[in-house]
């Protein structure tokens, strides 16, 4: 016997969506704010790198045109999990959000290996570069960084592409800190090696960030108990409902960044009656709700006729 807040087959949890941050709300303003400054801000970048002959911003530079990448294929995710969804797609396209997150992994680290084998070059081969207008032109870039990143900071918690981007545009704006003192320092040394060897520091640092980055939207992609989910807990959670007397083919995944989903085989004590039953799914995923499971399938099997298909 299957549950089914309309008396179909299964059971699906679609409502109370108050009580977690939808798509709708994390792609807001602050994606196009970040896009426009960063976007502008990496044009600087460019034209200065390429002027000062500095391979730290252009590996800067590389990395924020990185940051505006994530934060567009974000921003176009999360408005492509507000179409309604389709025959073809009964989910919708919610999954684009953990995709983005990892293709924005995927672009960063191909971008890095780049840049190094560029910046290991100019390490060797050092050249001149103008140090006060490569302090100059990153000093803008601890501003422009933090004022982005401080757009994301509310919704950092919720959602993995916006926790991405903020520890993306924070980092950066660490990064443009180091890139400062070489400037600086290569202003009044005349170091130019320097300015390869912080290339290389700044792209170590990129990849130790990436890295979470791409670990976490895989585990994601390959529908992996998502991390914020304990499925012990759960489990717990489930049993503890009064006439629950076993639970079994029990699977936990990411629907996206924002949303998980629940399938499980429960049996309830024959004790209650077929309404009293509905109304214990119904209470089991109020429970599931408030343990961040958003979509929760159940399905409900007598103790007299159970479930002994491995694939049931």
């Amino acid at each position: 016997m299957h549950s089914h807040d309309h008396g179909h087959s299964h059971s699906h949890s679609h409502g109370h969506h108050h009580h977690h941050v939808s798509p709708g709300d994390v792609a807001n303003t602050a994606f196009v704010a970040g896009i426009i400054l960063n976007g502008a801000y990496v044009v600087i970048q460019v034209i200065m790198g390429f002027t000062t002959h500095s391979m730290a911003l252009l590996s800067d530079a590389g990395h924020n045109l990185g940051d505006v990448a994530s934060l567009a294929l974000s921003l176009l995710a999360f408005r492509l999990t507000n179409v309604k969804p389709n025959d073809s797609f009964t989910y919708g396209y919610k999954k684009t959000t953990i995709l983005a997150a990892l293709t924005n992994a995927v672009f960063l680290l191909i971008t890095i290996g780049m840049l190094g084998y560029e910046s290991f070059h100019r390490l060797l081969n050092p050249v001149p570069v103008e140090g006060g207008t490569v302090a100059l032109v990153a000093g803008i870039g601890i501003v422009i960084n933090l004022a982005s990143a401080f757009l994301f900071f509310r919704n950092k918690d919720h959602d993995l592409n916006t926790k991405g981007a903020y520890l993306h545009l924070l980092t950066d704006a660490l990064v443009s800190v180091g890139v400062v003192v070489s400037g600086i320092v290569i202003r009044f040394t005349n170091w130019y090696w320097l300015d390869g060897a912080v290339s290389i520091a700044v792209l170590l640092v990129i990849v130790f960030g990436t890295w979470s980055l791409l670990s976490a939207s895989l585990r994601m992609s390959l529908d992996a108990v998502p991390s914020d989910v304990n499925k012990g807990n759960i489990e717990q959670v489930i049993q503890k409902v009064e006439g629950v007397e076993s639970i079994h083919h029990m699977h936990i995944w990411s629907m996206s960044t924002t949303e998980n989903a629940l399938t499980a085989h429960i049996v309830l004590s024959d004790k209650f009656s077929f309404d009293e039953k509905m109304k214990k799914v119904h209470d089991i995923k109020h429970k599931l709700l408030h343990n961040n499971i958003h979509h929760a399938t159940i399905e409900l099997e007598s103790a007299e006729l159970p479930c002994h298909d491995e694939d049931c």
